[in-house]
C-alpha cells in the first residue's frame, strides 16, 4: 500500500492557493480524484476537497472543464 502523499512530504494544511498541487488531484473534467486512486488518507482526502472547492469559489480552479 502506497503511503498518502501529504503525510510523506509533512504538510500539516494545504492551502488553496496553491493550484498547481491541486490540480494534480482532479481529473481532466476538474474532478476531485478518488482516494483510492490518489492513495490519500482520510484526514488529507477532506483537508484536500475543502481546499479544491475554496479555490473553484475563489475563480482559482474551474468547476467543469469541457
Amino acid at each position: 500500500m502506497k503511503q498518502c502523499f501529504f503525510c510523506s512530504q509533512n504538510l500539516k494544511d494545504i492551502d488553496y492557493k496553491e493550484t498547481d498541487l491541486l490540480k494534480r488531484f482532479t481529473s481532466s473534467q476538474a474532478k476531485i480524484v478518488d482516494p483510492k486512486h490518489t492513495a490519500i488518507c482520510a484526514k488529507h482526502q477532506r483537508l484536500l476537497s475543502q481546499a479544491i472547492k475554496r479555490a473553484r469559489h475563489m475563480g482559482l480552479l474551474p468547476f467543469v472543464s469541457r
